[in-house]
């Protein structure tokens, strides 16, 4: 006799940047206090409903803001939302503008990424099963063109598609650096990204991210970084980033998973199952389960 598969606690999970450490508008609140085999996540996750929809949020820097960018264990918070059924993450981040058109309080929706962190750990592999996952789009496109119409239709000046520069912080960039990340063509930097975008690949989970402008960096003249001008520019877009939740979480929700996200290890993993270390095997079986028999 077959056991019926159990639904999933949550579909959909909100990965919370900076200002945006709760969701309010969340029905029937309920705390989980996760463990994974790669550490414990940023904090609790809660879980509720948002329009109908079974929905996980977890503040990345942790209950008030106690993780720097280099500190948030990304593998466990990744490896927790996939645990409890995640298909799709709507990532929300604070980031500095590298192009004059993308003005403070103005939404993006990257299509590209570049990673210049140092050396955290980007991979749920290794320890005898090795994959290589396609990343060559590193966003979901379907979803976060879905995002970005919501986003214009709730009102938000938005923008789609530039690349994000995800760089290690959590100091705010030298006037060199930005003027480099300018010649390079780059559109957004931000200190969190990377490798969230990449482990969400390896976990098959459809991975938007919600690029919400605070400030020019420190390229423009008289337009330099401050902790000021960030806090009261990420403080304005906190309200709209929940509305645009509200309004787009069950399109999201019931849009179909034809994208490559979706089987992102179909034909990944290279190593030989005879030859799989037991143990990794066993760690990453919510992973590749399905797979790896």
């Amino acid at each position: 006799m077959r056991t019926a598969k159990r639904a999933p606690l949550a579909s959909v999970a909100v990965i919370g940047g900076s200002g945006l450490y709760d969701m309010p508008g969340l029905i029937g609140k309920r705390l989980v206090r996760a463990n994974t085999p790669f550490g414990r996540p940023s904090g609790p996750i809660l879980l509720g409903s948002l329009s109908g929809v079974p929905c996980a949020f977890i503040a990345r820097h942790g209950p008030g803001h106690v993780l720097t960018p280099s500190e948030i264990n990304q593998r466990a918070n990744i490896f927790a939302l996939k645990a409890l059924g995640v298909e799709k993450i709507v990532a929300v981040a604070a980031v500095g503008s590298l192009r004059e058109e993308l003005v403070p309080r103005h939404f993006v929706f990257p299509d590209q990424l570049v990673d210049e962190t140092k050396g955290r750990p980007s991979t749920f592999f290794g320890d005898g099963v090795v994959a290589h996952v396609a990343f060559d789009a590193p966003f979901c496109y379907e979803q976060s063109q879905l995002l970005y119409e919501a986003s214009r239709e709730t009102g938000i000046t938005s923008h789609f598609g530039g690349v994000y520069v995800c760089m290690e912080g959590p100091a705010f960039s030298t006037r060199a650096e930005s003027e480099y990340h300018r010649q390079m063509g780059y559109s957004v930097i931000g200190m969190t990204a990377s490798p969230e975008a990449r482990l969400a690949r390896e976990a098959e989970i459809c991975y938007s991210l919600v690029a919400l402008v605070t400030d020019y960096d420190c390229w423009k003249a008289g337009e330099e970084v401050s902790t000021e001008k960030v806090v009261e520019n990420l403080l304005a877009n906190v309200s709209n980033a929940q509305k645009l939740l509200e309004r787009s979480v069950l399109a999201v929700a019931s849009r179909p998973r034809r994208c490559r996200c979706a089987s992102a290890l179909a034909g990944a993993i290279f190593t030989n199952p005879k030859a799989m270390n037991r143990k990794t095997l066993k760690k990453l079986k919510p992973l590749i389960g399905r797979h790896v028999s």
